[in-house]
């Protein structure tokens, strides 16, 4: 009996060993995938949040609410990885900061608000959670802003050109222009009774401030794809930020454009308005298919792989940002030629979105299977029936 109990303690060590070199504990695969978790992990809200309010502008009413609860529950989750991550793995944070390549990738937290404020307001008539939220993203975007870049600046360590500026810096513009957005669409009334137009200045020098600071960091980035050495692996999925980054400026001058007609400060702005956002929106439009063409390039002529990759809700956004900008911009110049582009866009962002979706719920799927994979090991390893062994060979090939 004490040689069975011997077999069996010998066994249980045999399996740990087996189960850490095969199957890997699900917890522990969690757990790195926490402390490897991307900064800019919350684009999946902005990316969510978007698609949603296409939708909801184009009529797919019951698409749009699945889209926008499935949002409003990713929100608060994001803030809980955050969270945890900031105390099992601080280092790993304080180092993101001071990182050219993953620092800009936290103000996807500020876009997400904004998105997330314009998405409440628009398709929950959530007036007041909207207000507190666009207070949440100016600080957030104040916080994070000047931290930053603040950091970056003055950090001693620093990349080569071509190995630290990226399409993820445009992420500053769109947390920037987040905020008009969200305070465009709850009509300037963010700054109380009687403030209105003081609110207004306030949006216009926040939509000026995030258009300028587009034209800074893509005459950067346009300098690094056309004089230095390009491959595939420069072509990541926040690539399309080129072009989401200069949509969400098309759309916050559009909705700019219809807030400012009854004020009397700005309302003499508005054909300025209306022109910048044109080309804002051109700029867009230009975009596209040359981010289609590296796009196949990348992946055809130079065969890369598609796998899920966090940072391809970065290249959901835009899709579904510049399905809304154009209709803002239809709706503001009364152009309704361009709605059908419009359409096709809508289709194109719930397509994508639904593939990367898919992605998502694959890996969440595999540290399932990991679970029970590893279970069943354990119960096969604890069988009665066990194969032959070197211990069973001592205690004469059998177990009474």
């Amino acid at each position: 009996m004490k040689a069975v109990q011997e077999y069996y303690g010998q066994a249980d060590h045999e399996l740990d060993r087996v189960c850490e070199g095969v199957t890997p504990d699900a917890a522990n695969h969690l757990r790195m995938r926490l402390a490897e978790m991307h900064p800019a992990y919350f684009a999946m809200a902005m990316a969510t949040g978007i698609v949603a309010i296409s939708c909801h502008l184009f009529g797919l009413r019951h698409l749009a609410i699945a889209l926008s609860w499935i949002n409003l529950a990713a929100y608060p989750v994001l803030w809980i990885l955050y969270i945890a991550r900031a105390i099992l793995f601080g280092d790993r944070v304080v180092a993101d900061w001071w990182d050219h390549g993953r620092a800009p990738g936290y103000f996807t937290v500020v876009a997400a608000t904004g998105v997330l404020g314009a998405q409440v307001m628009l398709l929950h008539d959530g007036l007041f959670a909207a207000k507190i939220l666009w207070w949440v993203c100016v600080a957030l975007w104040a916080a994070f802003t000047y931290t930053i870049f603040t950091l970056l600046t003055v950090t001693e360590k620093k990349p080569s050109f071509e190995e630290g500026i990226n399409g993820g810096w445009l992420v500053a513009v769109v947390a920037t222009q987040s905020v008009c957005v969200l305070g465009c669409t709850l009509h300037g009334a963010v700054l109380g009774v009687g403030n209105r137009d003081v609110a207004l200045f306030v949006l216009m020098s926040f939509w000026l401030g995030g258009g300028m600071l587009y034209l800074w960091i893509i005459g950067l980035i346009f300098f690094r794809y056309m004089f230095f050495r390009f491959s595939p692996n420069d072509l990541q999925p926040p690539y399309w930020i080129n072009m989401g980054a200069v949509a969400i400026s098309a759309l916050a001058g559009a909705l700019l454009a219809e807030t400012v007609e009854g004020s009397p400060l700005l309302a003499p702005l508005r054909p300025f308005i209306l022109g910048l956002t044109i080309m804002f929106w051109a700029t867009a439009t230009w975009w596209i298919p040359m981010l289609l063409v590296l796009g196949i390039w990348r992946h055809c002529a130079r065969a890369m792989r598609i796998s899920y990759d966090p940072l391809y809700w970065g290249l959901v956004f835009p899709v579904g940002m510049y399905s809304v900008c154009t209709f803002q911009l239809a709706d503001a110049l009364d152009a309704s030629f361009l709605l059908w582009i419009a359409r096709i866009f809508v289709i194109a962002a719930a397509s994508v979105w639904l593939l990367t979706f898919f992605g998502l719920a694959g890996r969440l799927l595999y540290v399932v299977l990991l679970a029970f994979q590893r279970r069943s090991v354990l119960r096969t390893m604890n069988s009665p029936i066990v194969h032959s062994s070197p211990v069973l060979e001592e205690i004469g090939g059998t177990i009474p």
